[in-house]
C-alpha cells in the first residue's frame, strides 16, 4: 500500500531506527513499510501518524489507494 512514511521520516530528520523505537517496532518493520511490502496494523499506523502529526488517511494515502483498488476491481468485471 502506498504510504508517506519515508517522506515524512526524512523530512523530520529521523533514522529508521529512531522511528522504530518511537513506535515500538523493529527497524526491519519500518524498512518493510517504506518499501510498501508490509501493511501495518491499525494501531501501528495510528502511532506513526501521531509521530508525524498527521492522520492515518494522509499517511497511508487512503483515498488514492482506494481509487486504485476500485479501478483494479472494475477491470476485473
Amino acid at each position: 500500500m502506498k504510504n508517506r512514511v519515508k517522506e515524512l521520516r526524512i523530512a523530520a530528520g529521523m533514522t529508521q531506527q529512531q522511528l522504530a523505537e518511537r513506535v515500538h517496532v523493529s527497524s526491519r518493520t519500518i524498512i518493510s513499510l517504506e518499501k510498501e511490502q508490509y501493511n501495518p496494523s491499525l494501531l501501528l499506523a495510528y502511532r506513526i501518524a501521531e509521530v508525524f502529526q498527521t492522520s492515518v488517511e494522509e499517511l497511508y494515502c487512503l483515498r488514492e489507494n482506494r481509487e486504485l483498488e476500485d479501478r483494479n476491481y472494475e477491470d476485473l468485471l
